[in-house]
């Protein structure tokens, strides 16, 4: 990292492995801890996956506060506070005796995950390094886009030796082991650095007026809540969209794993390129992946090699358009407002992440595999409108 950023590469390399543990313990829990929580409790599934929905109605609910304080008071004391709060909310789980302690423990992980995840994580590096945080943002989504392939075996082998409440509270103790983590992040603000004489002031925010500021949020805002629908979708379903296509099920499962490869290969990408590369067209060719991957899923049912583009192009856009989540407002708006502005512009993407997957099954049982995927290259078609629009709007000059 560029020492005159204020963001270390230490730095980068302990919040990418709090993000591989706070992603694996909190977001992906219930994927692997679901069913036997619905097993030993005897509620139905609706009712065990509900509690994760709640929790990200939570996070819808206090994303903007959460921002706030972030900008205000910096990472270190919001994501160390969070990091509590993820053992706080595993822990209740463990402890689950009815329907209250249970709601109990996934609102504390809703707010826990706001605190901790991406955009705690985005807004904590922009109020250290301003605008030159691009770089770390996209390197700490490397290894938080490996969280499930690491945390899911660990939940699995920690449920078969202690039962799921053992392994929650084996979750807790890894939420723990943040906390020095989060320690580390330094106190300090990109506008107390001084600025050398003779530097190149850094450019103003494209959308310069009221009006521009206006038309690039709903387009920002509208692009990121599309595409966490699509993800809450495609994590829930992916599987059961290429079996229904035609697929056996071991090829399902193999050919939904590439998901993962596309995502991390892509993110490698844009480190490589050292955030060089303009949020703004990065944008809009991430959004192309996804209604282009959707399409030849159609034939994913008689061709793996469709189903393996479908999910290598699904996965590459997706993993993209995280790193644009936190790469466009440095452009876009003041970065001084980062962890404000884009709490509240992506609170409504937690409110619809929690509907896509009833939503999906229900498509899914009525109308089959085939119309679910037309309706996610329809979905994928205006996170690209909104993204070219941007482009279109406030391309920027060579």
């Amino acid at each position: 990292m560029n020492a005159g950023s204020g963001i270390s590469r230490r730095l980068v390399a302990a919040l990418g492995a709090g993000q591989l543990v706070l992603w694996g313990v909190s977001y992906y829990l219930v994927g692997v801890l679901g069913d036997p929580m619905v097993a030993d409790l005897g509620w139905s599934r609706t009712a065990v996956y509900g509690g994760f929905a709640l929790a990200l109605v939570v996070m819808g609910i206090v994303s903007a506060p959460v921002g706030r304080a972030v900008d205000r008071l910096g990472g270190r004391q919001v994501m160390t506070a969070g990091s509590l709060l993820t053992a706080l909310g595993c822990a209740g789980l463990a402890a689950t005796t009815g329907p209250i302690s249970f709601v109990a423990a996934w609102a504390c992980l809703g707010l826990a995950m706001r605190m901790t995840l991406y955009e705690a994580a985005f807004a904590a590096l922009v109020r250290i390094g301003g605008r030159e945080a691009r770089p770390a943002i996209a390197q700490i989504t490397l290894l938080g886009g490996l969280a499930s392939s690491v945390f899911w075996p660990i939940g699995d082998l920690l449920n078969k030796g202690f039962g799921w409440r053992g392994a929650a509270l084996g979750y807790a103790l890894f939420a723990l082991a943040t906390v020095p983590i989060h320690r580390s992040i330094p106190d300090a603000r990109a506008s107390d650095r001084p600025v050398p004489a003779g530097t190149t002031p850094p450019p103003a925010p494209l959308a310069a007026t009221p009006a521009q500021h206006r038309t690039a949020a709903v387009l920002y805002a509208t692009a990121v809540t599309v595409t966490a629908f699509l993800a809450a979708a495609m994590s829930a379903h992916m599987i059961g969209l290429m079996a229904g296509l035609g697929l056996g099920a071991g090829a399902a499962v193999w050919m939904s794993a590439l998901r993962g490869v596309g995502q991390s290969t892509a993110r490698l990408g844009e480190v490589a390129l050292g955030g060089r590369s303009d949020p703004l067209t990065l944008g809009t060719l991430a959004a192309a992946l996804l209604p282009l991957g959707f399409v030849v899923g159609l034939w994913g049912g008689v061709s793996l090699a469709a189903a393996a583009v479908f999910a290598l192009a699904y996965g590459a856009g997706n993993g993209l358009m995280t790193v644009v989540r936190g790469t466009q407002p440095l452009v876009l708006f003041d970065h001084a407002t980062y962890g404000a502005l884009v709490g509240r512009l992506t609170a409504a993407s937690f409110f619809v992440s929690a509907a896509a997957p009833v939503t999906y099954a229900a498509v899914i049982d009525r109308f089959g595999a085939g119309v679910a995927l037309v309706g996610s290259a329809m979905l994928g078609t205006v996170v690209l409108a909104c993204a070219a629009a941007l482009l279109f709007m406030f391309r920027q000059p060579r």
